[in-house]
């Protein structure tokens, strides 16, 4: 199975300046884990997670001043939506990543996390296990 199978299509872009409260309130109504941070003074895309959020907050950062830009991941991974999901598995392994921006020749056009691997997976582990079973 490919990451294109398997990757969110929701991909929420949000810019540096927004607040860690704005951030969390636009991937909490998106249901989604992960935001692209675009900034275009660098023309560089990075990444905030709910986890990034979370930091900030339990360290006492004020999620009103805190923005995106001091909590972005940008030394990321991107996957390409023609990746296999062990491929995608292995970046996020080596990298310590649950998400990776999936990318084509015109940008983001998806985010594959972990959950979205597992959620492919465990059919295939549920058959192979009761095939198993059954031998």
């Amino acid at each position: 199975m490919l990451v294109r199978d398997a990757m969110s299509t929701v991909v929420l872009t949000i810019g540096p300046t927004h607040t860690l409260r704005q951030a969390a309130r636009l991937m909490s109504a998106r249901r989604i884990g992960a935001a692209v941070v675009h900034d275009p003074d660098t023309c560089g895309l990075g990444i905030i997670t709910e986890r990034d959020i979370l930091n900030a907050i339990g360290s006492g950062q004020n999620p009103d001043l805190e923005t995106a830009s001091a909590h972005t991941t940008t030394d990321v991974v991107f996957a390409a939506p023609a990746w296999t999901l062990e491929e995608a598995a292995e970046a996020m392994t080596h990298g310590g990543f649950r998400h990776l921006i999936v990318l084509d020749d015109h940008g983001p056009v998806g985010i594959v996390s972990v959950r979205d691997i597992i959620r492919c997976w465990a059919p295939t582990h549920r058959r192979a296990v009761a095939a198993a079973g059954s031998a």
